[in-house]
């Protein structure tokens, strides 16, 4: 039995080498063969002579134990098993061509991962569309997102970058590029306003509030909301702002919420002024020991210039939703139809 184990192994790992001790340049022959139809055809598409074409099929059909091509006077046709092998063969040509093409990023350094940081409504409606465009330019630098509303910490190396938003920046010794002016007022939805009418900074005290947890709850914009309500208890939590968005669209109540994300939601109505304790700013932070590496560079490269003009575009389209909005209800008034349009 044992005798028979071991005989079946060593079968076993002569096969295993005779499929994988093959040069890669007699792959390469035989896909230009397989493609050109000819060895002629292929020898000239590699810049080589047909011998060499020939002697390489014969060595790939000699370490695979297999006939590829079937030849005539018109050329070479592709067997059963040769066909087979076309694709299998293509998948190695993509990962030889990858594996070149992460070496080269590696010699100019721009190749290798970036942890980057931001809360979940920043990577979703900002983040991963300037992901696409940027891996069309740096295709060998992988980009991994950490989403948390938490700030974590870039000197300690929890992550390379981060989106940062708040008033100011605590001093450190980080690098920071600012990417733009923020503002928060409180919204509700059409549906919430049907209910229980429009909420005002003045009459907060008799609606349902939506507060938040952990960092959240310290939230400037959220602080103001609570004092002016005097203090009262809200009806659910969130910690995170994508679900506070979610629970404003959902009807759950009135919050505080930034502008240029929820002027664009078109079931949300805004209930305040911008607030002016809740005005900030949007930075991208790295570490200064990282922010002359080519792969880090590259991403602030872009992404500065990106976001900003995003977040332009975000606050210029929503401005112009509301002024839409504004003037529909405006219209509805004044042809005396009793209450503003939806």
């Amino acid at each position: 039995m044992a005798k028979a184990q071991a005989a079946s192994l060593q079968a076993g790992s002569a096969q295993l080498q005779s499929w994988t001790m093959y040069d890669w340049n007699d792959l390469k022959a035989f896909l230009a063969v397989a493609r050109g139809g000819s060895t002629l055809a292929a020898a000239k598409a590699l810049g080589v002579n047909q011998t060499t074409v020939a002697r390489r099929i014969e060595s790939l059909e000699a370490a695979l134990a297999l006939k590829l091509f079937e030849r005539g006077q018109t050329g070479s046709r592709l067997t059963e098993a040769g066909k087979d092998l076309v694709a299998e063969a293509e998948r190695v040509e993509h990962a030889a061509e990858r594996f070149g093409n992460r070496a080269a990023g590696h010699q100019r350094g721009l190749a290798g991962v970036i942890r980057v940081t931001s809360t979940e409504m920043i990577a979703n409606l900002m983040l991963m569309p300037g992901i696409v465009e940027f891996r069309k330019t740096y295709p060998e630098i992988q980009t991994d997102l950490i989403i948390t509303d938490r700030p974590l910490d870039i000197q300690a190396g929890e992550a390379d970058v981060a989106i940062r938003s708040g008033a100011a920046l605590a001093m450190s010794d980080l690098i920071a590029r600012k990417l733009g002016d923020h503002e928060f007022a409180l919204y509700c939805s059409r549906d919430y306003v049907a209910r229980m009418g429009l909420p005002t900074p003045e009459t907060l005290c008799d609606h349902d509030l939506i507060g938040g947890e952990l960092e959240m709850a310290e939230g400037p914009g959220m602080a103001w909301m609570f004092r002016m309500a005097g203090g009262k208890a809200p009806v659910s939590r969130s910690n995170t702002l994508n679900n506070l968005l979610h629970a404003i669209k959902a009807g759950l109540g009135v919050g505080p919420m930034a502008c240029q994300a929820a002027d664009l939601e078109r079931d949300l109505i805004r209930c305040s002024e911008p607030i002016e304790e809740a005005r900030g700013s949007t930075w991208i932070v790295t570490r200064r020991d990282l922010k002359d590496t080519p792969r880090v560079r590259a991403f602030l490269d872009f992404f500065v210039p990106y976001l900003q003009e995003m977040g332009r575009m975000r606050a210029e389209r929503g401005r112009r939703m509301r002024e839409q909005a504004e003037a529909a209800n405006d219209a509805a008034l004044a042809e005396g139809l009793g209450e503003a349009a939806p």
